[in-house]
């Protein structure tokens, strides 16, 4: 089992977590196996962390680069889509209101 700690390690530090697809972990897993650095059951396990961790690692970046535009665009002080429509119903509202004042004062 150390040994597959060891080899997770270096795949991690290596590739990188977030960049690893089904196919290289299941590559590199064969290639282990195929050098007798794994069993077919250590493989197994071994794909199948990489691409938990793979997926946990790219859900953690899409959250921080998510939270970093948000405070980005709250720094620039952006109206937001929901912002200029609710503007936009009240100026129909208050323009509904000045003709209906127009149309008393005739």
């Amino acid at each position: 089992m150390i040994m597959i700690d060891i080899i997770k390690k270096a795949v991690l530090t290596g590739i990188g977590v977030a960049s690893l697809t089904k196919e290289k972990v299941e590559e590199l897993s064969k290639e282990l196996i195929d050098k007798g650095k794994l069993s077919e059951q250590e493989g197994e396990k071994f794909v199948q962390d990489m691409l938990t961790r793979a997926e946990e690692s790219r859900k953690s970046w899409q959250n921080q680069t998510d939270q970093l535009v948000k405070n980005a665009l709250e720094k620039m002080q952006l109206a937001r889509a929901e912002d200029i429509a609710m503007l936009k119903g009240e100026i129909e509202k208050l323009r509904e209101e000045i003709a209906s004042l127009q149309s008393k004062e005739k």
